[in-house]
C-alpha cells in the first residue's frame, strides 16, 4: 500500500497557532496537530503589536517536528491567517517595525476623514466591502495621517500570511483572498484599485502583485531547507485569509449558493456567490464582497462572535475563576431563558475589556434584567448571537432566489452544541455543524488541487465531507425565538 501524501497548513489565528499535517490517502484527509503556539498581542508605547517573529520562529519549530515525523513524504506547504493586518518593508526587504494588532486604537475617528476624502457610498462601489474601523484602508489611512516614517520608507505592503510566504521562500506576492480584506481591491477588475489608493493619498507603490489561491511560491530558502530539513516540499499560496478556507471546506451537496457561519472569535454569515453583490441595499445591510477560492465571492457580514464568551472567560480567570468553555455551556443551559438580551455588534463591546460588567452595564441602561451570576450573562451572549444570526440570515435571503435548505456552521465554534441548537431555532433551518477543522482542511485541499491531486473544489469538498464529522441540529420550540426577535430588532436599532 502507498503511503499517505502530506501536506501542511499553517494556521494563524489571533490567539493561537498551529502548524497541522494533512495526511490524504486518495479517499479521505487525517489531521495531524504537529504544534500548537500562543499567539499574544504586545503592548508597546507605539500601541498593540503582533509578534511577528515570535510567530515565525514557531513556525519553523513546527516544519522541524513535521520533517521529523513525516521526512521527505512532505508536498507542500500553505499559509493562513487572520485578514486587514499588514507588515511594511522597506527596498531591501526589512521589516519597518512589528505590524499593527488591528484593535489597537489608531485606527479612532479615521472612518470620518475616509469620507472627507472619498465618499462613503462610492468606496463601496468600488470595493464592496463592509465598513469595520480595523480594515486595511483605515490602518493606512492612520499611518499617512500620523506622517508615519515606516509608510514613507516603505516599498512593499505584505499582509501577514504573505508576509510569512516571503520568509519561508524570498518571494513576495500578495494572495487575493487576503488582497480583498483590505477596502482597496476592486472585485470587478480583479486588482488594487489604485485611483482609490492614490486619493487617500496612500503611496501606490507599495501594492505588489496580486496571485491567486494555489499558486507555487517556490521551496524554502537554503537557509530553512538547513534548518527544517524540508528540502523538497514547495511553498503555495492558499486563500490567505483563513475564512477563506473554512468556506472551501464546507461540505456542499450542490447546493448553487451555499450559507455558512465560521464560527469562532468572529462569527461571519454569509452565501458563497458567482459575482459579487454590490447595491445600495447590500451596503445599507453591511454586507461584504470578498474573495474566496476558486473565484468564488464570499458575502458576508462579520458578527462579534465567541469573543465575548472567551473575553468573559478571561476577566473569571484573572480573578482566580476558572471555568472551561464546556462548563459555560451547561450553566448556560440550566439560566432562564431569554431573561437579558445585548447587541453583539454594539461599539460599547468593541473594545474588550471587562464584558460581564459592559453586559451588565448594557442591561441597566436598557432597562431589563441585569444578569449578575456567570450562567446569565453565559447565557445572554448566547442567545443574543443566534438571534443576531437569524437577523441576518433574514437579510441575506433578500439575495438569493431560492434560499438554502441549511447552514453549515464551521470553525471551531462548531463544537458548541448548544449554540448550534440556538442558532437552528432562532432562524428556523437546519444547522449542519463542522468540520471543526475546516480552516486547516481548507488550506491542505487547495495545496493538494495546486499539486493536481484533487481534481477541483467540488472534489475537495466530497473529500471533505467523508474526512469530517458532521453533526446535525433540527429546528425545536421556535415560536419561544419568534416572540423575541422583535425585542432583540429594538435593541440593535440604537446604539449606546
Amino acid at each position: 500500500m502507498s503511503q499517505k501524501k502530506v501536506y501542511l497548513a499553517i494556521d494563524l489565528g489571533a490567539g493561537s497557532g498551529r502548524v497541522l499535517a494533512g495526511e490524504f490517502d486518495g479517499r479521505r484527509i487525517d489531521l495531524v496537530e504537529v504544534k500548537r503556539f500562543d499567539n499574544i498581542p504586545l503592548k508597546l508605547p507605539s500601541g498593540w503589536h503582533w509578534n511577528i517573529s515570535g510567530l515565525f520562529q514557531n513556525i519553523i519549530d513546527g516544519l522541524k517536528l513535521a520533517a521529523e515525523k513525516y521526512g521527505d513524504r512532505i508536498e507542500s506547504i500553505g499559509v493562513d491567517t487572520w485578514g486587514v493586518d499588514y507588515g511594511l518593508l522597506d527596498k531591501d526587504g526589512r521589516l519597518l517595525g512589528l505590524p499593527f494588532q488591528y484593535r489597537d486604537s489608531r485606527t479612532d475617528g479615521t472612518m470620518e476623514k475616509l469620507f472627507e476624502r472619498v465618499p462613503k457610498e462610492e468606496i463601496y462601489r468600488r470595493t464592496g466591502i463592509q465598513f469595520m474601523f480595523f480594515n486595511t484602508i483605515n490602518q493606512l489611512l492612520a499611518e499617512k495621517i500620523s506622517a508615519s516614517a515606516a509608510l514613507d520608507l516603505a516599498d512593499s505592503l505584505l499582509f501577514l500570511p504573505d508576509l510569512l510566504g516571503y520568509w519561508l521562500t524570498g518571494k513576495a506576492v500578495t494572495e487575493r483572498s487576503i488582497a480583498s480584506t483590505s477596502q482597496l481591491y476592486s472585485p470587478m477588475t480583479h486588482d488594487w484599485d489604485r485611483e482609490l489608493i492614490e486619493r487617500l493619498g496612500i503611496p501606490s507603490r507599495i501594492f505588489k502583485e496580486i496571485v491567486d489561491p494555489g499558486t507555487p511560491l517556490g521551496p524554502l530558502t537554503e537557509e530553512l531547507k538547513e534548518a527544517t530539513r524540508i528540502t523538497q516540499a514547495q511553498v503555495i499560496t492558499v486563500a490567505g485569509h483563513d475564512t477563506s478556507n473554512a468556506v472551501a471546506a464546507i461540505p456542499n451537496d450542490g447546493e448553487r449558493n451555499p450559507a455558512y457561519l465560521s464560527s469562532g472569535t468572529w462569527s461571519l454569515m454569509g452565501l458563497e456567490l458567482d459575482h459579487p453583490e454590490i447595491s445600495d441595499s447590500s451596503c445599507a445591510d453591511g454586507f461584504t464582497n470578498e474573495i474566496g477560492v476558486d473565484g468564488k465571492v464570499r458575502f458576508l457580514t462579520n458578527i462579534c462572535g465567541l469573543w465575548l464568551i472567551q473575553e468573559s472567560r478571561r476577566c473569571w480567570l484573572a480573578d482566580g475563576i476558572d471555568i472551561p468553555y464546556s462548563k459555560l455551556a451547561s450553566l448556560a443551559a440550566d439560566a432562564t431563558p431569554f431573561r437579558s438580551l445585548i447587541n453583539p455588534d454594539d461599539p460599547l463591546f468593541a473594545g474588550g475589556g471587562n464584558i460581564p460588567e459592559k453586559i451588565q452595564d448594557y442591561c441597566r441602561r436598557t432597562k431589563q434584567a441585569v444578569p449578575e451570576r456567570r450562567r446569565e450573562i453565559v447565557r445572554a451572549i448566547y442567545e443574543s448571537l443566534a438571534l443576531r444570526y437569524a437577523q441576518v440570515w433574514e437579510k441575506l435571503m433578500r439575495y438569493v432566489e431560492a434560499p438554502p435548505r441549511v447552514l453549515h456552521i464551521v470553525g471551531g465554534g462548531c463544537q458548541d452544541r448548544l449554540l448550534n441548537q440556538m442558532a437552528a431555532d432562532a432562524i428556523g433551518v437546519t444547522v449542519l455543524a463542522g468540520p471543526v477543522e475546516a480552516t486547516g482542511l481548507g488550506n491542505i485541499t487547495t495545496q493538494a488541487i495546486a499539486l493536481g491531486h484533487i481534481a477541483g473544489l467540488k472534489a475537495s469538498r466530497k473529500i471533505i465531507t467523508e474526512s469530517a464529522m458532521i453533526e446535525n441540529f433540527e429546528p425545536q420550540d421556535q415560536d419561544a425565538w419568534i416572540a423575541h426577535k422583535q425585542r432583540f430588532a429594538d435593541l440593535t436599532a440604537r446604539n449606546l
